[in-house]
């Protein structure tokens, strides 16, 4: 008999916190043609002083000190300012670190992959899998192809291990996929031509970083509270400067209609706020991005959100499944489906995210709820082939699901309407809410699927309550119809259901009837045992011949 897989431990739910920063973007009309020449000289310059930056960055790997920083920034600032040579070395410094944190999740997912590798080859060809846990491979044909892969995966794995030792990483300024398409120009649908406009627009470097105090919050790219844009140029193009201290003003302005007042009241405040100029070489248009980062938000008490009650959220590939839940745990009137398509261009899945999320938020607002329930969800370890075989259309369903970029947007959106998000353990919420509450919800009129069944558990877990519906009634009989054990426990409840308590008197018949009744269950029918102050009086009907 197999070994049953013992349940791991569930982690307890917590209140995730709100978005550190905002960012908003506004088009940047009626350029002029010296306008957009410059905008392409400082970014032409100061993306190749970005590049050497990075490439000095990624050569001198775990010998990196403030030393080395300090040396980077002074030459930078000769041939830029000291300001762009701030902006510059931080971009380099966020660009190193998140390379060496991508490096360590492609570390854990080729360990995850050799595990699960090793396992199936130690079992025996044929045998099935169990408890989640895969099998066997199929035949000894797909056994030697896997015993291959696994070589190849080990040999992979010690190179990169080897670069993070050495601390070596693998950087692309400008856009990785737009690299990789310069060897197949037919399949991206672009023309050289094209391909290197775009391919230089996205290696510009045009970002500057906010100064607290500074006019405006910002000393290189200063944006007035009524718009105007005014550009503080390095030293080898101050010659194209159009006023004083070497700045260039454009002819344009900008308005930001989303946030437009948040960002007004900073600016005038002299708050910092940093700033990006960029070009969609596809569109033609230019935009400006201002951010700035927030206060942090007051983190409300996860017993304060459970008061209300909450809405479960199951996130899938496709939709969202919500149901709202009471405070002790019932679901209360219908589930709800919110689809998005998630195919297409990068802008049109996050504007299918975006109107998905708003509809869920619209809803949950006019429910009256404090908080949304989702599920920690990490599938690292669950999209590679190893663990789930030929099963190329799961792991394809597993690595749709945008979780990391659905958890962002929920986040930051739930922040600006006033409700907390929970994020709860997504262990066997899937199944134990097909098991426990699929059926159970299902009427004759409404089919509840095993999504709305798992956003039931989420929202369960969510509020400290069990997942599991409590035991059924016993069967039909003469000391209990069907009546103990259907009411929902108490939120305070956490033990077991204790037994029935003991009620006075005879409960069957073999215990001996009292002096004053003759049957100790029924109850007396005779004249006699009326009760005082109530008179008997015959039916004159009933004498009648």
């Amino acid at each position: 008999m197999a070994e049953k897989k013992p349940f791991r431990q569930i982690a307890r739910p917590f209140v995730v916190d709100g978005p550190p920063g905002v960012s908003v973007r506004d088009r940047i009309k009626g350029l002029t043609v010296d306008d957009e020449k410059v905008l392409r000289a400082v970014g032409a310059h100061m993306g190749r002083l970005a590049s050497h930056d990075l490439a000095r960055r990624v050569r001198d790997g775990l010998d990196h000190s403030t030393d080395t920083w300090a040396a980077r920034k002074r030459e930078l600032t000769a041939l830029s300012s000291s300001r762009w040579a701030g902006s510059v070395t931080s971009n380099t410094h966020d660009q190193w670190g998140l390379s060496r944190r991508v490096q360590h999740a492609h570390l854990q997912s080729l360990d995850a992959g050799i595990g699960m590798l090793r396992h199936r080859l130690s079992l025996p060809v044929g045998e099935k899998g169990f408890r989640g846990r895969p099998g066997g491979c199929r035949s000894k044909r797909e056994w030697f192809h896997k015993s291959r892969r696994l070589a190849i995966l080990e040999d992979r794995y010690e190179q990169l291990r080897a670069e993070r030792e050495a601390g070596r990483v693998s950087l692309v300024r400008g856009s990785r996929r737009l690299f990789n398409q310069r060897h197949n120009l037919a399949a991206a649908g672009r023309t050289a031509d094209q391909w290197r406009a775009e391919w230089e627009a996205s290696r510009w470097f045009l970002t500057a970083d906010g100064e607290s105090g500074k006019r405006f919050g910002n000393e290189t790219i200063r944006v007035t509270p009524d718009g105007e844009i005014s550009i503080r140029l390095p030293a080898p193009l101050a010659g194209l400067a159009n006023a004083k201290h070497g700045r260039y003003v454009l002819a344009a302005k900008v308005s930001f209609p989303h946030r437009g007042e948040e960002w007004r009241d900073r600016v005038t405040e002299n708050r910092a706020v940093a700033y990006r100029i960029h070009l969609d070489v596809v569109r033609g248009r230019w935009y400006l991005d201002a951010s700035w980062t927030r206060k942090a938000l007051p983190v409300v008490p996860l017993a304060t959100l459970r008061a209300g009650g909450l809405v479960g959220v199951d996130m899938n590939a496709d939709h969202l499944a919500a149901w709202r839940l009471a405070p002790h745990g019932n679901p209360v009137g219908r589930p709800r489906r919110f689809d998005y398509d998630l195919t297409g261009s990068a802008g049109h899945r996050d504007a299918q995210l975006r109107h998905g999320l708003t509809r869920l938020l619209h809803w949950a607002e006019a429910a009256g709820v404090q908080a949304v329930a989702i599920e920690d969800l990490d599938f690292t370890d669950s999209t590679t082939r190893e663990k789930h075989g030929r099963r190329k259309r799961f792991r394809q369903l597993i690595s749709g699901i945008p979780t990391g970029k659905l958890r962002a947007r929920l986040v930051s959106m739930c922040a600006e309407a006033g409700i907390g998000v929970i994020a709860v353990d997504p262990a066997y919420t899937s199944m134990w809410g097909v098991e426990h509450w699929q059926e159970p919800l299902t009427t004759k009129n409404r089919r509840t699927s095993r999504h709305a069944a798992a956003a039931v558990a989420i929202g369960r877990r969510a509020l400290g309550h069990r997942i599991r519906r409590r035991t059924a009634p016993p069967h039909d009989d003469q000391s209990d119809r069907r009546g103990h054990r259907t009411a929902q426990a108490r939120p305070g409840s956490r033990g077991r259901e204790e037994t029935r308590p003991r009620v006075p008197g005879p409960r069957t018949r073999s215990v001996q009837p009292d002096a004053e009744r003759t049957r100790g269950t029924s109850a007396s029918k005779t004249v006699r045992d009326a009760p005082v102050g109530r008179a008997w009086v015959q039916d004159s009907l009933l004498l009648t011949v």
